[in-house]
């Protein structure tokens, strides 16, 4: 039988995951910083928690588990698809960690002390086509807070990502936009009724260009007005002052459009305090697909890199009152482990030392030096230093091939006239200088 993996999923050699462990490490500190607090969540949920949340697209990507025993009994399979899967399907593998994260606040509503802050990095699953930087099963990297209204979430998110991606030192552009002005968009061209439908389509101008888009909303039900009406949006141009200056004029009569340009306002104003390294940019033609967005959005690409967005969020007003808590405002962003990890490899801009497993192998003499290795490896370790004895008893060549092919930069050699003085000789693989030193001077230098 031919070993293999569903398409869409990854085994991790051990230097695929120091480079992961370092992008959640980072990730997971510049959270700290701002005093977000850990939790996680299954990774199965029931279908009902998850269904609706996504939109139409999102809820085909879903992966849906059958039920265990004799589900098939009594049902109907001559149904149509949509309502035979709730039948047999009562949970799924969860699609993203916010809409687990509002069933978790709604659960643990008595445990917890709102605003709440809390991060979360585990694994999703999405029932996708496999490509360059989309896979069926990524990690995400998010950070919430619940229980507040204030911009100052939004300014802190904003904060973060600039951190996180300068510690990564990619240099990104930060795309911002409002659910509230693409209501108003959808008020304005008399088309309040389709404004999923607008989102959805505008959401891919980056990817399918203005044309499509065009045929796209005329697919959804748009008339050819409606459509023209847009083109005073895709044409916006200048900054963030610019663009929210004319919006307020084309929204002068659309109060939840102008709500949406206060909003953005009152952000910008603020970003400007804190003057952050990261490339902004206000786009009127953000969307981001999912439905429980309601006010500013967020999405983050890298420069010089083809790949899609590498971090997104934004405020969600009632995702709880889905679960029986309404009116408890919520925002939050994502980091895509994943994409950051292809980024990071394709401008190559992993450490250098990352993936030095061992600093230390103490060469294999035989049983005699075994248990005098064993004692000053445990010297080592407790210094910090790690060290690897070579297992077996073996021919030298083969124990130094061994360092060679593993990068150990120093090997230890220990034998009658160490163990007689109580030293180690070691010998420095790159420039293939040997010193004999006490424990405790062996210590210092690998330690330097």
């Amino acid at each position: 039988m031919k070993c293999s993996i569903p398409k869409g999923t990854r085994d991790f050699l051990p230097t695929e995951m120091v480079r992961r462990n370092y992008i959640f490490d980072t990730i997971r500190d510049v959270f700290k910083t701002f005093a977000f607090e850990p939790i996680e969540t299954p990774s199965l949920e029931n279908l009902s928690t998850l269904m609706g949340k996504y939109g139409e697209e999102g809820d085909k990507l879903l992966f849906k588990v059958l039920n265990s025993g004799d589900f098939m009994q009594d049902v109907d399979f001559n149904q149509d698809y949509h309502k035979v899967a709730p039948q047999i399907c009562e949970r799924g593998l969860r699609y993203d960690l916010t809409v687990p994260f509002a069933r978790f606040v709604v659960q643990h509503r008595e445990q917890l002390t709102l605003p709440f802050r809390r991060y979360q990095l585990q694994p999703v699953w999405r029932a996708d086509r496999p490509q360059k930087g989309r896979y069926r099963e990524f990690y995400q990297c998010d950070a919430d807070m619940i229980g507040s209204e204030s911009l100052l979430n939004e300014l802190e998110l904003v904060q973060m990502i600039d951190a996180v991606f300068k510690k990564f030192d990619i240099g990104v552009t930060l795309k911002i936009n409002n659910r509230k002005i693409l209501a108003g968009i959808a008020e304005l061209i008399g088309a309040p009724d389709k404004l999923v439908d607008i989102t959805v389509a505008i959401d891919k101008l980056d990817k399918i260009g203005i044309d499509n888009v065009r045929a796209e909303l005329s697919e959804r039900g748009l008339d050819n007005q409606q459509i023209a009406a847009l083109n005073p949006i895709f044409e916006l141009s200048g900054n963030s002052s610019d663009k929210l200056k004319r919006l307020r004029e084309l929204f002068a009569n659309v109060e939840i459009g102008l709500a949406g340009v206060e909003e953005s306002q009152t952000l910008f104003d603020l970003i400007s305090e804190v003057q952050p390294q990261c490339d902004i940019e206000l786009d009127f033609t953000l969307a981001r697909g999912l439905n429980y967005y309601t006010g500013a959005i967020f999405e983050v690409k890298a420069h010089n890199v083809s790949i899609g967005s590498i971090c997104g969020g934004g405020r969600y007003d009632n995702l709880t009152g889905i679960f029986g808590m309404p009116n408890v405002s919520g925002v939050g962003i994502s980091f895509g482990a994943d994409r950051i990890y292809d980024v990071l490899t394709e401008l190559d801009k992993f450490p250098a030392d990352l993936e030095q497993f061992t600093k230390v192998l103490f060469i294999n003499f035989g049983e005699a030096e075994q248990r005098y290795c064993v004692r000053c490896a445990a010297q080592l370790r407790a210094a910090g230093i790690s060290s690897l004895i070579y297992p077996d008893i073996a021919k030298m060549r083969k124990q130094m091939d061994f360092a060679n092919k593993k990068n150990i930069p120093f090997v230890i050699f220990a034998g009658e006239s160490e163990i007689s003085t109580n030293t180690l000789t070691i010998k420095n693989m790159a420039t293939g200088e040997q010193q004999t030193l006490s424990v405790e001077e062996a210590c210092a230098l690998l330690k330097a």
